[in-house]
């Protein structure tokens, strides 16, 4: 992260002095020497600067949420498959959900939930929702994530609020907190990191521009001469070359309010506020908080011009107590997802901003002994919503025990051709070349949008 301070305040004070408005911390996902660098890209002025514009919210649920007690219920099932939970009727005839989704039930008008998710690669990572390929086989440089296709493409809204946003937390060596990267496209389109993760907090003093204040920012060559410190001291790589451009976006963002504004949830009103609920801010050790403030702030960042946001909530890797977790976590994604996807919808912004949420893979059918499932890469779920969809639907099914698909089986690439295809990437035209100048496109050739959600 990069921190830029300033004068300190008398008033409005954090526990360490400072005030709000006396600092931003700007950070992404790229690092050079354990030195996590900003994301900063262009300087590049965009004609038409907060204009409404298409965007994905994409929610990752690390670990696997158990398909089966969630959105594709077995009541038929046996006892030892089906679990604790009953069906609940929607206000759409015909489908039914989790009776721990109540709120969802009563809008699956502007939802679609596909039951039969398949090619999983069975591993921990966020790396298939967050790019679409299953990790291997990867060209030179790596597969970019959407976030990072979408950046390269389009560029910015607006020059004060990254294009690729990511909310991930990270702990540890949890793979789960990984929100993609640039791949191939490069670091400058991986993710704008606005959160860290546990311990993080104690290497901002490496990435602190002393001697810096925001009423010095216009100075150009103090700033870079501090930014070349950190150059000639932490890069022996070479892949700061390009920091010039970095800087001249630090300065874009750093002298506007709108992406700090965005993560301000304080200016919502309180019915706002109860509507999405208090999450838990918890660390674990495998991963995330239960943030479910984070729902709210990535619809104020889409509002703010980010195309893409990611975040991650909770850990849903149950190998026991199952149920007892379930009762937990999913009412606060239920309260969470649909009061984003009802504002979006009050805003007008239900045709242009695309959400999905889903995990790495399902849940064995059959409960342990400890009263948990298993992995289960077979078959998952996952949850549409907005983006001008055709929604109120359910896209395919498995069979009795929720062991595979069993109809209209759909794919981690068809999901990401679709959320392109929403957001205005033309699949056949867009391309670009990996490291070894092989060309490459968004999703593989051959690979078309779901024809049921357009």
């Amino acid at each position: 992260m990069l921190t830029i301070f300033g004068r300190r305040s008398k008033s409005d004070k954090f526990c360490d002095g400072y005030s709000r408005r006396d600092f931003l911390t700007i950070g992404s996902a790229a690092a050079v020497g354990g030195l996590t660098l900003p994301q900063l890209l262009r300087a590049e002025s965009l004609q038409g600067s907060g204009r409404q514009h298409k965007a994905i919210i994409n929610v990752f649920l690390p670990g696997g949420p158990p398909h089966q007690d969630m959105w594709d219920i077995k009541p038929d099932a046996p006892s030892e498959i089906r679990g604790e939970f009953s069906p609940i009727s929607t206000n759409v005839s015909g489908i039914q959900i989790g009776e721990l989704f109540p709120k969802m039930a009563q809008m699956m008008d502007k939802f679609t939930v596909i039951r039969s998710i398949e090619g999983a690669a069975g591993g921990h990572a966020a790396y298939q929702a967050m790019t679409g390929y299953a990790p291997g086989n990867e060209p030179t440089g790596g597969w970019p994530s959407i976030g990072a296709w979408v950046s390269k493409v389009q560029g910015q809204v607006n020059p004060s609020v990254p294009a690729h946003v990511s909310m991930f937390y990270k702990t540890g060596h949890n793979p789960w907190g990984d929100p993609g990267n640039g791949g191939f496209l490069g670091m400058a389109h991986g993710p704008f990191r606005l959160v860290g993760g546990k311990g993080e907090t104690s290497k901002t003093d490496n990435m602190v521009l002393k001697g810096i204040s925001l009423e010095r920012l216009q100075d150009r060559n103090a700033l870079l001469a501090s930014v070349d410190r950190i150059k000639r001291e932490v890069d022996l790589t070479g892949s700061m070359d390009g920091m010039d451009a970095f800087t001249q976006q630090a300065v874009g963002i750093l002298t506007s309010s709108q992406l700090v504004d965005a993560m301000d949830i304080s200016s919502e009103s309180k019915e706002t506020l109860e509507r999405y609920g208090k999450g838990d801010q918890e660390f674990r050790a495998d991963g995330a908080p239960k943030m479910t403030e984070n729902f709210l702030i990535a619809r104020r960042l889409v509002e703010a011009g980010a195309r893409v946001v990611s975040l991650n909530f909770s850990r849903w890797d149950w190998h026991g107590g199952n149920f007892d977790r379930a009762r937990q976590d999913m009412p606060m994604l239920d309260g969470a997802l649909t009061s984003l996807v009802q504002d979006l919808h009050d805003r007008g912004l239900d045709r242009d901003v695309s959400v999905v949420v889903w995990g790495e893979f399902g849940r064995t059918p059959k409960i342990n002994k400890n009263a948990g499932r298993d992995h289960w890469p077979r078959v998952s779920t996952a949850v549409l919503a907005g983006g001008g969809m055709n929604h109120g639907q359910v896209i395919g099914a498995t069979n009795r025990l929720g062991e595979y698909a069993v109809d209209r089986p759909v794919t981690f690439q068809e999901v990401a051709a679709t959320l392109y295809q929403q957001i205005g990437i033309n699949l056949r035209a867009t391309r670009e070349f990996d490291l070894r100048g092989r060309p490459y496109y968004p999703v593989q050739p051959g690979v078309e949008p779901i024809h049921e959600l357009l």
